[in-house]
């Protein structure tokens, strides 16, 4: 190992040691809402639980006031996502012209009506889930089925992650130094 790497190292230990643990609060809090959510819908459910954890990731930011912002933006572009992808799977023929016009017009309504610009990618995101569910499958009622089924699992990822983030903090409180200027996740 040369100087360079040595001292990166060095620093490194140097932030842990020093109390900056936002990182180890948030591996925490995401290997238990995993362990929760693959429990629940692995196991529960007999589904794939990845759309859930990928959305709970999201969601399970160990600072309690960003972890809600997360939430709350999160719930309001996925349920916008999943009208907007509804109404442009139910409405027309089956063309695979629905998911860019759909996913344009979701991205316009995201950016100049809902205007919460955290977790703003995850409108057309949603929407081309559930168009794209409807064109696979060759059957409105096909894609809006699995359509609901990946937005509530995405719903339920965002209440377990939050849920998880909360319980955390109070049993493991983030110091507020790192709460201020700590180099973990963001």
């Amino acid at each position: 190992m040369g100087a360079r790497e040595t001292e990166r190292a060095v620093t490194v230990w140097e932030r842990f040691v020093k109390g900056d643990a936002l990182g180890m609060h948030f591996a925490a809090n995401v290997f238990v809402a995993t362990t929760a959510l693959w429990l629940l819908l692995r196991t529960g459910a007999n589904t794939n639980p990845i759309w859930a954890i990928a959305s709970m990731i999201a969601t399970s930011e160990p600072q309690i006031e960003e972890s809600l912002h997360n939430f709350r933006a999160r719930i309001i572009n996925t349920l916008l996502g999943c009208t907007t992808g509804m109404l442009f799977l139910v409405v027309g023929g089956s063309s695979e012209w629905k998911l860019p016009v759909a996913l344009s017009v979701t991205v316009l309504l995201s950016s100049y009506v809902i205007r919460i610009k955290t977790m703003h990618r995850t409108a057309p995101i949603t929407a081309a889930l559930i168009i794209a569910a409807g064109l696979e499958h060759h059957t409105k009622l096909s894609g809006v089925e699995i359509g609901l089924r990946r937005a509530g699992e995405v719903l339920l990822g965002c209440l377990v992650g939050l849920m998880v983030a909360w319980v955390m903090s109070r049993i493991w409180a983030v110091p507020e130094a790192a709460k201020e200027g700590g180099a973990g996740p963001s």
